[in-house]
């Protein structure tokens, strides 16, 4: 499939969390993508092993403030934007952007302080798209459609 061109900034929808349009920062420098969660906990339930989280800041479009379990995740050590070594959750969700659809690995972080609650890393992107890092916003509102690889 061809190459995309996207923007430094993109509209992207998460329809498995229910977040139909929320502004994503494309960093090319990140492996994978990223979003603002809180309350992330790992529990049981009838004997399962669940992560359990709510997505997005009460003042964040999108927000729903609903709790969310997952029970496919892994924990990864990775590097923050400081170059300290942490702790996340890896959850595998659906992503839409311009009009691919395809399964994407979010990491779930504390991104209250940072200006976008959602970041595309390279791993997402890498066979699919190209950056313009001059201009935004160029895929589109994004499509559902039947996944893409």
């Amino acid at each position: 499939m061809e190459k995309s061109i996207i923007g430094r900034k993109e509209t992207v929808r998460l329809p498995d969390w229910e977040i139909d349009k929320i502004t994503a920062k494309v960093d090319t420098g990140a492996y994978n993508c990223t979003i603002h969660a809180s309350a992330v906990k790992e529990i049981q339930e009838q004997g399962q092993n669940l992560l359990e989280f709510i997505l997005l800041a009460p003042a964040a479009p999108g927000y729903t403030g609903k709790t969310i379990h997952a029970s496919k995740y892994k924990v990864k050590k990775v590097k923050n934007s400081f170059g300290q070594m942490e702790k996340r959750y890896l959850v595998l969700t659906t992503l839409s952007l311009g009009a691919r659809t395809f399964s994407a690995a979010f990491t779930l972080s504390d991104r209250s302080k940072m200006k976008h609650a959602v970041l595309l890393g390279r791993k997402i992107l890498k066979g699919r798209f190209l950056v313009d890092v001059e201009k935004t916003f160029l895929a589109g509102a994004p499509i559902i459609k039947e996944k893409q690889t």
